[in-house]
């Protein structure tokens, strides 16, 4: 069946050099850091978003990865809900199924199905604790998933040394902020749409990411889209050798505005289905988020400091279903900053 995109969900096909591609080797082996937080600086402020390569992450890693992802939704719905994050708590953890998510509610609902885990702690604060994985059907899942959560991880804290660089501060300026981050890694299925599609469901709606980064990599199918200064949507399509890195929401606050928290979306009109795999990024649960010293003096608008934890929770209990009617002042009350 042809599939007909309503005018609102059209984006502007164009080359992918209209996201620019970083070269971050630097970086990875230390070897000239600052050379790519000054590349960093020109996108945060123009794009928030850009491709990375040589970014150190082993592809039979990768590849890996998507395997676990493909066979894990092609388990029967039974199977995937016995770990379902309904009931995971406040960890937040395990199965969401189609359109139990929805990042825009009052305009769209999702055309997606995920799965999360982060990483392995005692702590029963919001985010954190055990996680649910699909041991009976695929042993081989929880030693791969976890391996690239951490590699993720190590490639996510690099780049927050580049970033802190960037805005003239100490390479160090985040780290104690981020002794035990809040980490989500997550598998995405899209299933194909066809027929005359429009904003009301669609394979993610527009969003900002809540988090400090997120680091993606998909499938080479496309339906990434990303709003420019234009309003215009464009096209992220898959760029082999690479991920994609785009700020999220703290970023935004931490430098007054300076660095852009892009909105974005995902359709896909493939006619295949479609699988990526992002790693979201925060700080400490309580991790005070303010506008950074080299950026006081700069801002014009007003930023109230709020606790990272705080801010992803609430932005989670707009989004999901199951937390529909959870009092989230209550649930965080329990965690305030010491």
């Amino acid at each position: 069946m042809t599939t007909v995109l309503e005018q609102s969900t059209q984006s502007k096909k164009t080359n992918f050099d209209d996201i620019p591609v970083v070269d971050i080797g630097s970086l990875v082996d230390g070897s000239d850091i600052d050379s790519v937080a000054n590349k960093l600086r020109f996108v945060c402020e123009n794009i928030g978003f850009l491709y990375v390569k040589n970014h150190g992450v082993e592809q039979k890693l990768i590849d890996d990865m998507f395997n676990i992802t493909q066979q894990f939704f092609s388990l029967p719905i039974a199977e995937k809900n016995k770990i379902h994050i309904k009931n995971s708590n406040l960890t937040l953890r395990g199965y969401i199924g189609m359109y139990e998510e929805n990042v825009d509610p009052e305009n769209t609902k999702d055309y997606k199905e995920c799965y999360d885990m982060g990483a392995e702690t005692p702590s029963n604060i919001p985010f954190f604790g055990k996680n649910f994985f699909p041991t009976d059907t695929m042993p081989q899942f929880s030693e791969i998933a976890t391996k690239y959560h951490d590699a993720m991880l190590d490639l996510g804290l690099k780049l927050a040394r580049a970033i802190a660089r960037s805005l003239d501060l100490p390479l160090n300026f985040f780290d104690d902020r981020m002794t035990q981050p809040i980490t989500i890694q997550r598998l995405l299925h899209y299933p194909p749409q066809s027929g005359k599609i429009n904003i009301q469901k669609m394979g993610i709606g527009a969003h900002t990411d809540y988090g400090f980064l997120t680091i993606l990599c998909q499938d080479n199918i496309g339906g990434l889209q990303v709003l420019n200064h234009n309003q215009e949507w464009i096209s992220a399509p898959p760029v082999d050798g690479t991920f994609i890195i785009n700020i999220g929401d703290l970023i935004q606050t931490l430098t007054g505005g300076l660095y852009v928290s892009t909105t974005h979306r995902v359709i896909n009109e493939s006619g295949q289905e479609r699988y990526s795999m992002p790693f979201f990024m925060d700080m400490d649960f309580n991790a005070l988020i303010d506008v950074v010293p080299t950026r006081k003096n700069f801002t014009t608008e007003t930023v109230e400091p709020y606790l990272c934890g705080h801010h992803k929770f609430s932005r989670f209990a707009d989004s999901y279903a199951h937390l529909e009617n959870v009092d989230i002042n209550d649930v965080l009350s329990n965690y305030d900053r010491a």
